[in-house]
């Protein structure tokens, strides 16, 4: 008897032991069930995290937390054209270079070839329990602003003028950074700096830009939402205030638009120390407690500062915040970490595989030298010779010398732009002019000249000998660029005019004083210059931008034409930034092509090639109602030079005859290969919600009635065909 109670007392303990350390488990393991909803997950996490905990998790160093088995994370991180500043990676192309390319399906897959390094990168560092900046899975890219003026230094980061071009190329970049699988993102992007933030450099930290809705809404927050609607997983407020509200703490664009209006469901995160503005630049609330508070009820959920950590405290304790609204601050974050599996086992993420063979490997190499072959823009290819043929492409057995000259042309510098990575493979033009030309050419470089010196030069007699010069000048980034990196740049990283610098108009003048023999100029540069200064002197120009790894190589294969230059400017080359309203002004009116009337060097969209193209109509679109779908047309381009090569169309709408409507704006763009002598025909497709227009009235979006027109061609000015169509009711 007394045998058989023990033995159900120890039936009794050993069960409700059991029974307690399986509630324990499962308590415990509810964040970690990779079977349950995100949300759930999510909530469960919050109920086990302290205050004190939960706001240690708010600023871009989220400390660990070990009883929870929660690592420290670094949210700092980089991928404008490339993993960033994390050691070797691949280099593509600058952002403005790859705009050029009008080629979204393209930007896509280099944004994939970069999730995939970020992951393997991630992979390894993990396994070393290395938790550093820059190695993390979430990326502060792509940077949407409109390119609005050519001062600004850092538009070369940007994908130009144009919202619609912004808008496809954003939404295929963060497509490729975030991955296609079901369950989790391969890396989460990031669509900044929200918003209407384009310069001046100088003055970002202080200035209150004022816009009205109209330019707000149809300009500097079209690609904004396009992004939002392509499910970006985070988007950053900006330094900058918007008529008096600060980016990071506005009502306005936080809770309004991006939240309430667009059901934006992924995270903020400040530009770096932007809170520490709201208090000491633009003086809108007293003290970083206050703005604290503040930014948590505004919306924001990471800190790239240590303000929300230091600060959120006291917040608390002052009683201007709950712990409910820390709560909502950090549950978007934690949500991020689950979508990327950080509490997941490793097996089960497809992207867990990735290891040092996906990390610049020549598949990625050979796609960052495709894009910047698709990138590089030819503003003129001049006739030479007695039988007056374009100099470009450069038959090679007709040149047994070269020489190549300048600046740039051996520069590491002006390859990568700003915010890159690191390469072992990089090709500057030097080496890869020398590199695709038989051994028995002779090829030989001379720097030439550098950024000051007006007067001293060197190569100019070697030149003379050459069957031909390619001289490499332009910008770095040092020159222009971000406040701070551009450290030699006389306006704070943006520029003060559109000269190229004095020194290589001067050495441009004495090659071709010096020399009979063909010459190329290839400029380098994130943004419109005044080529006038060197045109009458060059047979032909190209512009590089800032071509990333490969660019040499790619430069080479267009010289010797084993491509065609298919670039096109993303950006307006005005003649004269005296042309421009005043660089602090944000209103649209007389800025970019949507809005400029008057003459410019080279427009938005143009870009030669080495062969001519001609347009048919195969279907015109027809009229419509304000209910319908979509515009659609088919026509048929054929090409009739002597060369294999990528053109691009561009549809450009004219509205109605309406107060404030721009003067055209691109809305359909297709990139098409076409061999000599063939043809193709191509649909263009514009859904009707792309023509609506911001209605100050009724302060809403609306279809205009009226009359249209389409006019086609390869550039914004110059049209191909032209019809009309009507929308009515």
């Amino acid at each position: 008897m007394k045998m058989n109670c023990l033995r159900s007392y120890r039936f009794i303990i050993i069960f409700c032991f059991s029974v307690g350390l399986m509630q324990g488990q499962q308590t415990k393991a509810v964040y970690k069930n990779q079977d349950l909803p995100i949300d759930k997950r999510v909530t469960d996490l919050l109920k086990q995290l302290t205050t004190e905990e939960k706001i240690s998790l708010l600023g871009f160093e989220s400390k660990a937390v070990k009883r929870l088995d929660i690592p420290q994370y670094n949210w700092w991180n980089e991928s404008l054209h490339g993993v960033a500043r994390a050691g070797k990676a691949t280099v593509f192309p600058q952002a403005i270079g790859m705009a050029a390319s009008f080629n979204n399906d393209l930007l896509n897959e280099v944004a994939n070839a970069i999730s995939t390094e970020a992951r393997a990168k991630n992979n390894m560092a993990v396994a070393k329990d290395r938790r550093l900046q820059y190695m993390g899975l979430n990326f502060w890219s792509p940077n949407i602003n409109i390119f609005r003026d050519p001062r600004w230094g850092r538009g070369q980061e940007t994908y130009g003028e144009d919202p619609f071009l912004t808008g496809k190329m954003g939404t295929a970049y963060i497509k490729g950074l975030q991955g296609t699988d079901s369950k989790y993102m391969k890396t989460a992007a990031c669509a900044k700096h929200f918003a209407v933030h384009s310069g001046p450099e100088k003055t970002r930290h202080s200035i209150d830009v004022i816009v009205d809705e109209k330019d707000l809404r149809e300009t500097y927050l079209y690609a904004f939402k396009k992004l939002v609607d392509a499910k970006v997983e985070t988007v950053m407020c900006a330094y900058n205030r918007v008529n008096s509200e600060p980016c990071c703490t506005g009502k306005t664009l936080l809770q309004d638009i991006l939240r309430k209006e667009w059901k934006f469901g992924g995270h903020v995160v400040t530009d770096c120390w932007a809170l520490q503005d709201i208090y000491e630049g633009h003086k809108t609330l007293p003290n970083s407690v206050v703005v604290a508070a503040e930014a948590i009820k505004r919306g924001v959920n990471m800190d790239c500062s240590g303000l929300l950590q230091k600060d959120a405290i006291n917040a608390l304790n002052q009683k201007l915040i709950t712990t409910k609204d820390i709560d909502n601050a950090l549950a978007p974050t934690l949500r991020t970490q689950f979508k990327l599996g950080f509490y997941d086992n490793p097996e089960d993420n497809p992207y867990r595989k990735y290891g040092i063979d996906s990390i610049a490997n020549l598949y990625h190499r050979n796609l960052s030298r495709k894009m910047a072959e698709q990138s590089m823009v030819l503003l003129k290819n001049g006739e030479v010779g007695e039988k007056k043929t374009k100099l470009l492409p450069l038959k090679k057995e007709n040149y047994k010398s070269l020489m190549v000259v300048g600046p740039n042309a051996g520069s590491l510098d002006a390859l990568l732009g700003n915010y890159h990575g690191i390469t072992d493979k990089a090709v500057n033009f030097v080496e890869g002019i020398a590199g695709a030309v038989d051994p028995d050419t002779r090829i030989e470089y001379d720097m030439g000249c550098d950024f000051t010196d007006t007067t001293n030069f060197g190569g100019v007699w070697a030149a003379s000998m050459a069957d031909a010069t390619i001289a490499v000048i332009g910008f770095t980034p040092v020159y222009e660029g971000e406040e701070g990196d551009a450290f030699l740049a006389d306006g704070k990283g943006d520029r003060k005019n559109m000269d190229l610098p004095a020194s290589h108009i001067a050495y441009i003048k004495a090659l071709r004083k010096g020399t009979k023999t063909p010459l190329v100029a290839v400029i380098t540069g994130g943004s419109a210059v005044d080529i006038s200064a060197i045109e009458p002197y060059v047979d032909a120009i190209v512009f590089a931008w800032y071509p990333g790894e490969q660019g040499g190589t790619a430069l080479a294969n267009l010289l010797f034409g084993k491509v065609s230059p298919s670039g096109h400017l993303p950006v307006s080359f005005y003649k004269s930034f005296s042309d421009l309203p005043d660089y602090n002004s944000y209103a649209m009116a007389g800025r970019t092509y949507r809005y400029f009337d008057k003459e410019v060097q080279y427009p938005f969209g143009f870009g030669l090639s080495y062969t001519s193209f001609g347009y048919n109509w195969v279907q015109k679109p027809e009229n419509t109602k304000t209910t319908s779908d979509k515009i659609s047309m088919q026509i048929k381009i054929e090409n009739t030079g002597n060369y294999d090569a990528d053109e691009v169309a561009q549809v450009y709408i004219e509205y109605p005859n309406i107060d404030r409507m721009p003067l055209k704006e691109l809305k359909a763009f297709k990139r098409v290969s076409i061999a000599k002598g063939d043809s193709k025909i191509i649909t263009l497709e514009i859904p009707l919600s792309e023509l609506q227009k911001w209605d100050d009235a009724k302060k809403q979006f609306k279809i205009y009635e009226g009359q249209y027109k389409v006019k086609i061609g390869s550039n914004s000015r110059d049209v191909m065909l032209e019809t009309g169509f009507e929308i009515g009711k």
